[in-house]
């Protein structure tokens, strides 16, 4: 069965370079053969290496065709292409090997990030069984339920899920399997030192780390030579480790 990194990439976010580097990245991380995908609206610039394919139609609110609600346009039933899809956002930075994403879990699992909240937010409730879409695996037009229960329940879900993520969380639940938590680390969370020490430290890279994801702000370029944000908080040193593996 073949086995497919994708993406997707709309707009002018995220350039050509960011899919470029994903893909390199898949290369220099997998043994075993993998083919890279990307759904676009624009493949100008995108390496000849990557198949490039129009972004599957789905019917939503022109505020929601720009985040997260658009990812659900791969579950509808008549995908080009076959075979077992790991979902891998552009916003992340490869570190670690990553054919045990393929093999994780059993056929039927939809394996997703746990997805990470502040440790503040858990303080008087367990965390959340809520996944973080940046990565995920499914079977390439074998889970079109998730389309199918969307488009039953479209006005409700728009209305009452954010982020976006949730809802997929709630749609895959009975087949849901978290990845290993060491697997994918969230930059906020486990790399940028907390405050106060983030003014004067550099983010550390955790060792045993495959995929780095950078939701929210910073994206790897800003993290990569020092962002300061809005906050104290929120910035950072220059993770310089970036370069060694975002190329």
């Amino acid at each position: 069965m073949t086995r497919y990194i994708i993406t997707l990439k709309w707009g002018d976010r995220y350039g050509s370079e960011y899919v470029n580097r994903l893909a390199s990245s898949v290369r220099r991380h997998t043994k075993m053969p993998v083919s890279i995908v990307c759904f676009t609206d624009d493949g100008e610039g995108i390496d000849p290496s990557v198949e490039i394919l129009p972004i599957p139609e789905i019917d939503l609110p022109p505020a929601e065709m720009v985040n997260g609600w658009r990812k659900l346009c791969l579950f509808r039933p008549d995908l080009p292409i076959e075979g077992i899809g790991l979902f891998v956002d552009l916003d992340v930075v490869i570190t670690g090997p990553l054919d045990d994403f393929f093999t994780f879990g059993d056929d039927g699992d939809v394996p997703i990030i746990h997805n990470w909240l502040p440790a503040h937010k858990t303080w008087f409730r367990p965390d959340p069984l809520i996944g973080n879409s940046s990565v995920f695996r499914f079977h390439l037009n074998h889970c079109s339920f998730v389309w199918e229960q969307f488009h039953r329940e479209k006005e409700w879900a728009l209305a009452t899920f954010r982020p976006p993520q949730s809802y997929l969380t709630h749609c895959i639940r009975p087949r849901m399997k978290f990845w290993p938590a060491e697997w994918a680390r969230s930059f906020k969370r486990h790399c940028r030192p907390m405050f106060p020490f983030n003014l004067v430290l550099e983010p550390k890279l955790p060792g045993d780390a495959r995929i780095i994801v950078f939701h929210g702000k910073p994206d790897p370029d800003e993290a990569a030579v020092g962002y300061k944000g809005k906050r104290l908080n929120h910035r950072s040193k220059p993770a310089r480790w970036i370069s060694q593996h975002w190329r």
